[in-house]
């Protein structure tokens, strides 16, 4: 049982570590094909499809616009299959943040402030097989968004993030229609 405990907890922190610095490769070593991302319905929709693909494009999102990515382990909590990793996830806002709508078009973008962060997450993952096939989290989005000035904005922030906005949909309708989404 402890071998089982230790190598659970050994993949879902590799998976945590891998948002910050992670290439495909090492997503495919320790996300199952087909695994889900339940947190993904806000993200690009290449992070929506599974796998480690998916995963790994959830990190170059993230890391699209958090310079310095990085998520400080403070908890670990193994049960069968399940690991739970309490975080402290921080970075600094260096590029567009886009939000995608249910249909996966550009719903929201805040424009980078330069500003730093740091927030709490719980990520949760299955892992069957010393691979994850399952992840969910529980975010404080709003503390993030008053550190990175988002919240309550500015009306100049405000025309920055409509611009930002404006930039990501025409970048996403060039993509589409090259092929490329």
């Amino acid at each position: 049982m402890t071998s089982l405990i230790d190598s659970t907890r050994t993949a879902a922190l590799r998976s945590i570590a891998l948002m910050a610095h992670g290439d495909l490769p090492e997503f495919q070593a320790v996300v199952a094909l087909g695994a889900v991302n339940h947190e993904g319905a806000s993200e690009p929709p290449a992070c929506r499809a599974g796998g480690p693909e998916a995963f790994y494009a959830t990190a170059v999102w993230l890391r699209s616009a958090f310079a310095d990515l990085a998520h400080r382990v403070e908890h670990v909590v193994v049960e069968g299959d399940l690991a739970v990793v309490d975080t402290t996830m921080s970075g600094r806002h260096v590029g567009p943040f886009v939000v995608y709508d249910g249909d996966g078009c550009v719903d929201t973008v805040w424009a980078p402030t330069g500003r730093t962060f740091a927030v709490r997450q719980s990520h949760w993952l299955r892992v069957v097989d010393d691979l994850v096939t399952e992840h969910w989290a529980t975010r404080d989005d709003l503390g993030q968004s008053f550190q990175l000035g988002w919240v309550p904005p500015t009306p100049a922030y405000l025309v920055r993030c409509a611009l930002a906005k404006r930039r990501a949909v025409r970048t996403v309708q060039k993509a589409r229609t090259s092929g490329e989404i």
